[in-house]
């Protein structure tokens, strides 16, 4: 699966079968489903969990709790646009 493939939700209705969490809540995200994107974040209690939560958080405009997620997570601050961060993501989760 491609970025672009990934990043057209609207033509699909569950995500794609066999990905993490983290990449679940990246398509909900996009989705604009931030409630269902942040209980699958929360739900998987690793460094890629945690980067997508501090990504939730700084779209929440939560910049505090996503700055305490981006430590949890071992990664700096992200101050690029939200979208950009968003492929950055996805890019690295993908399979």
């Amino acid at each position: 699966m491609t970025l672009i493939e990934f990043s057209e939700p609207t033509k699909q209705v569950q995500p794609p079968e066999g990905i993490s969490a983290a990449l679940q809540a990246m398509w909900h995200d996009a989705k604009g489903d931030w409630e269902k994107a942040h209980s699958l974040a929360q739900s998987q209690d690793d460094a890629d969990g945690a980067w997508v939560h501090a990504y939730l958080h700084r779209v929440e405009g939560d910049l505090g709790n996503a700055a305490y997620w981006y430590r949890r997570a071992n990664r700096p601050v992200c101050d690029d646009a939200l979208e950009t961060e968003w492929e950055s993501i996805v890019s690295a989760f993908l399979p």
